[in-house]
């Protein structure tokens, strides 16, 4: 039995003995009782029970099965529960109530007369067998009213100058409507929210008042809207912002406090901080209400996103206080968070036969220079066993990665010119960064790579996001084993040895642009973009001009004694999300990239630039870097080197894949989470820009990049635990370009596949050929 297939067997038998465990659950109950396993409502839209379904009380819907399970296995004694000690764990019986069923009933009525739904009528009905409770129910929904004629008073003057310039034109309350309590809750929030942003400190809801009149219609309603004045005659006044005063506040006890305050001129703020260990200005940018300004509630959401965004404080409270008829004093309350922090986490890894762990250990100082700047350093280290390889364990290390690195991140952009990072729809950063990775591959392959940065991000719009990476510098020096090289120089590799046994230094520039990224949570049509620009070596080259750089034997100038880098690398990625009304949703992916060296190092591109397929955010159906690069076959390569090659020789400069996937709900209630399903489609490869002598037939052509496109399909489960998505996806090769003509549509031998899969692996040991890839992940593919 395969490994995937024990852990498929031992899960199923897992699963069935907690399904089993789970239905013998009212055993326990007294003979009175009865266990809630099933609820139904009928007789509405898939849409509306959906909605509905929220109105059915807590206390009579039906248990998860697991958590059930968990409580019967602590909470249980003699065949029957207990009464004392009871331990707080899984999830308690759902036990039969009629006066919560009626309850329920009552409550699902009321949702449906919101609906529109006046004469709705909702009756449950209870069936019983064997302590076990089915309940049903059942609503007759009568005719909908719709929206007649619909009035609306203001007698505030300005008010009703707001009202109408800025609430009006985006009601959804229209005659001929089906009438929806939701129109109106939007219109009277949508009024909140415009006159607390105009300086109505002062304004609350319940001045704007509804009244249906439906006498005398014919399933249709009248509407009367009606904002009123405070009860005590006066009009609705406007405040501004007198005294601002900012106190940051001790959080240890026995702390040493500092409570004396001082008034900056230049953001008039009065700033008391108890810690001694913040500075004003970098905090006061984003204190958006000020003195002198009208009161705007949309500047205290501001305030409160922005300050906690800054990641040093835990709690921000923003208190008034008014000084007279139409002033307000503005009381800001921070308590920063701990200043330093340690986190130690790790992971064990599986791969093609190979296993191994991961360990890695990151230092934050959140506060280093006063103004909620971040520190981070960080150390990893991970070690890959290939069980296939004699010897001890230690003889099993394939290969060894120690990673370190540091990043300071100011809550501003730090710039020799001057620049407004005001910050309104998301904090701007600048970000120094430092890391060194020092690579071991078993026999095969060293590497030492050091990259510096510099970056500013920042936000236009609430969904546009700019990365600008002014500096990149960067070094490496990757060298191949003496013996291995000599090998693969004697095979003819040598454009693979240039490419892996290579030093050299990189000055370069990136940028990158992402549009709606905050929408990718959410279900809604929209469109999704991203695209990135990566160039290195253009100044390099400049110089080079009218500096005389040195040469090494290959015509490459060298700078610090290494080859420098140019090449230009662009990389798009699209996505149409297409809502389809409940838990549906339709996704189409297209994803594309050209890497193109230049200069200096014209002939080929480095590792780290170049473009991979397959893996569990891409082609499903391949494990990643198991495809391309164009229509290369292993086959080519000796047995004894195709080991070592894995995953180094399927890289390419050209990256063409799209995505088509299905999304929809399973179960909505799957051991207490959610479980929905998607069915996909995968196309696409890599290919190089010219021809070379390791992928052959994997250059890309105009005449025949078509024939090279590999398409996968497949299934995948997602279980939505509200705070993170578990997935595993199955994808199924349908055409593979590794192969020629006809025998590409490699899904005709999946059902006779033996004979096949001998004849794969006779001409490619060790590799062996997989119709199925599985891909577990968190979070969804894209």
């Amino acid at each position: 039995m395969t490994k995937q297939r024990s852990i498929l067997f031992f899960a199923s038998i897992t699963f069935l003995l907690l399904f089993f465990a789970s239905c013998r659950s009212a055993k326990y109950l007294e003979d009175q009782q009865t266990l809630v396993t099933d609820i139904d409502i009928n007789g509405m839209s898939p849409e509306l029970k959906e909605h509905t379904q929220m109105y059915v009380a807590n206390e009579i819907r039906p248990n998860s099965p697991l958590y059930l399970t968990i409580y019967n296995i602590f909470n249980t004694n003699n065949g029957r529960y207990k009464t004392e000690k009871i331990k707080n764990v899984g999830e308690a019986p759902h036990i039969l109530d009629s006066a919560v069923v009626e309850l329920s009933a009552n409550q699902i009525q009321r949702y449906l007369q919101t609906k529109g739904y006046f004469n709705a009528s909702v009756t449950p009905n209870i069936s019983i067998k064997n302590k076990k409770a089915k309940i049903e129910f059942n609503a007759i929904l009568g005719t909908p009213y719709l929206v007649n004629d619909i009035s609306r008073t203001v007698t505030d003057p300005q008010v009703r100058a707001l009202y109408e310039s800025k609430v009006m034109p985006k009601s959804s309350i229209q005659k001929g409507k089906q009438y929806d309590a939701v129109d109106f809750y939007n219109e009277r929030e949508n009024m909140y929210n415009q006159m607390r942003e105009n300086g109505y400190y002062d304004y609350l809801r319940q001045y704007m008042r509804v009244g249906l009149d439906t006498l005398g219609k014919s399933y249709s309603t009248d509407i009367k809207l009606q904002v009123s004045d405070p009860s005590d005659s006066t009009k609705h006044k406007v405040y501004t912002i007198n005294d601002v005063y900012l106190r940051i506040e001790a959080p240890e006890a026995g702390l040493k406090r500092n409570d004396s305050a001082r008034f900056d001129s230049f953001t008039k703020i009065n700033f008391t901080d108890q810690t001694n260990r913040f500075k004003l200005r970098p905090i006061a940018r984003y204190a958006y209400l000020r003195s002198g300004q009208i009161y705007n509630s949309d500047n205290e959401e501001l305030s409160y996103d922005r300050l906690y965004e800054m990641n040093g404080f835990r709690s921000v409270k923003i208190n008034y206080d008014k000084k007279d008829s139409s002033k307000l004093d503005v009381y800001y309350n921070l308590i920063p968070r701990s200043a330093m922090s340690n986190q130690i986490e790790g992971e064990f890894t599986f791969s093609s036969g190979m296993s191994g762990f991961n360990v890695g250990n990151t230092f934050s100082h959140r506060n280093v220079f006063g103004g909620s700047e971040t520190i981070e350093i960080k150390l990893r280290y991970g070690v890959l066993f290939d069980t296939r390889l004699p010897g001890s364990l230690t003889d099993k290390i394939f290969n060894n990665d120690l990673q370190f690195g540091v990043n300071l991140s100011f809550p501003r952009l730090l710039t020799p010119f001057g620049i407004r990072s005001v910050g309104r729809y998301g904090i701007p950063r600048t970000t120094f960064s430092s890391s060194l990775q020092l690579f071991f591959q078993d026999q095969t392959y060293a590497n030492r790579y050091w990259i510096n940065s510099l970056n500013y991000m920042w936000y236009q719009s609430s969904n546009s996001l700019h990365s600008l990476t002014p500096v990149v510098i960067e070094y490496r020096d990757g060298r191949l084993n003496d013996a291995f090289r000599q090998q693969l120089l004697e095979e003819g590799y040598q454009l693979y040895v240039e490419s892996n046994h290579r030093q050299y230094f990189g000055l370069g520039a990136q940028y990158s642009y992402t549009f709606n990224s905050p929408k990718l949570t959410k279900k809604e049509t929209f469109n999704y973009f991203r695209g990135g620009v990566d160039i290195s070596g253009n100044l390099l080259g400049l110089l080079g001009n009218v500096v005389n750089f040195k040469q090494n034997e290959n015509g490459e100038k060298l700078l610090f004694g290494v080859p420098f880098l140019q090449y230009i690398k662009g990389e798009v990625d699209y996505r149409w999300y297409k809502y389809l009304g409940g838990n549906k949703q339709f996704v189409f992916r297209f994803n594309s990239g050209v890497a193109v060296p230049y200069g200096n190092n014209s002939k080929l591109m480095i590792f780290e630039k170049s473009f991979f397929a397959g893996g569990m955010n891409g082609i499903r159906a391949w494990q990643a870097r198991t495809l391309g690069p164009g229509g290369y076959n292993r086959e080519v390569v000796r047995e004894e080197l195709r080991v070592n090659l894995r995953n180094l020789d399927q890289l390419g400069e050209i990256k063409l894949e799209t995505n088509a996937e299905y999304r929809f709900r399973l179960l909505n209630n799957f051991f207490g989470a959610k479980l929905n399903g998607a069915t996909f489609i995968d196309a696409g490869n890599i290919w190089n820009l010219r021809e070379n002598n390791i992928n052959l037939d994997g250059e890309f052509k105009f005449n025949k990049f078509l024939s090279q496109v590999a398409i996968g399909t497949g299934f995948g489960l997602r279980v939505d635990m509200d705070y993170f998505i578990i997935r595993l996806d199955a994808g199924l090769k349908v055409k593979d370009p590794q192969f020629k003509g006809k025998e590409q549509w490699v899904i005709r031998r999946l059902f006779n596949s033996k004979d096949f899969k001998q004849v794969y692996f006779d001409a490619h040991k060790p590799d062996r050929y997989n119709f199925m890839q599985y891909n577990f992940g968190v979070g969804m593919p894209f």
